[in-house]
């Protein structure tokens, strides 16, 4: 009990320390800074077309590698969960010779009109790419716990593939979507590694919190407390929604 309550202690206090310190009387004028507001916008922006791109593009992949079989499967599912244990400035290196200028795709995209790195775009890549994984298997765990046989039974009663998804896969898989998207959420809003290298640290533009908290923490404090405090505030409030939503589901 001792070993618990420490471990408690030591989870705990630091983020009441954080919100004591970030929530004190000079927050509402550091909030309003135009620094602070542009990470804001930036994190708010990038992680929303992150989620989406998430939603859209991993939700079939997710479906595909739970419900069928197929020669090279496992190897295919190890390199879509490699992101997850890579260091998040290997991934950042790895965009940047993929996508940059000088990059394997780079002059392509260059020549198309397209420049990728240091520019919103960038930011979107590398959070898509550090975050997905979490959603991925997640997702996958979600449409595993889907009982077959009720999909059949709705088959049998003349339901299309596309209504059995629609009303019976998605509703029973959505607990495990929906936590997968918090977790994808997370990791995006949370990016630091992969970001600063891919796209750089320009406020308005690509400055996320987690780069506007490091750049702060080497002039003024108070941002970067201000920028903390949010995000626990915010976490919290979405892990507890999350919890709320999939206990009534």
């Amino acid at each position: 009990m001792l070993l618990g309550a420490v471990l408690m202690l030591f989870l705990v206090v630091p983020v009441f320390v954080l919100l004591g310190q970030g929530l004190g009387t000079g927050f509402w004028p550091t909030l309003r800074s135009r620094a602070v507001q542009d990470a804001l916008r930036v994190s708010l922006l990038t992680t929303g077309i992150t989620l989406l791109l998430t939603l859209g593009l991993v939700t079939p992949v997710a479906w595909l590698l739970a419900r069928r079989e197929f020669p090279g499967k496992k190897v295919l599912d190890t390199l879509l969960d490699l992101p997850i244990v890579l260091p998040p400035v290997v991934a950042g290196v790895g965009l940047l010779l993929t996508f940059g200028r000088q990059g394997l795709l780079g002059q392509p995209l260059a020549l198309a009109g397209i420049s990728l790195a240091f520019s919103p775009a960038a930011v979107v890549l590398a959070q898509l790419f550090v975050s997905a994984p979490f959603y991925l298997r997640t997702a996958k765990a979600g449409f595993s716990a889907v009982e077959r046989d009720t999909e059949e039974a709705a088959r049998t009663d003349g339901a299309g593939n596309w209504q059995v998804f629609r009303l019976i896969t998605w509703p029973l898989a959505f607990p495990f979507l929906l936590e997968g998207l918090v977790l994808t959420w997370a990791r995006a809003l949370g990016e630091f590694g992969a970001t600063i290298l891919f796209a750089g640290s320009l406020q308005g533009k690509t400055r996320t919190i987690t780069l506007a908290i490091y750049s702060a923490m080497e002039s003024d404090l108070a941002p970067a407390l201000v920028l903390s405090a949010v995000m626990v505030v915010v976490a919290f409030g979405v892990l507890l929604l999350v919890r709320l939503v999939s206990q009534r589901q």
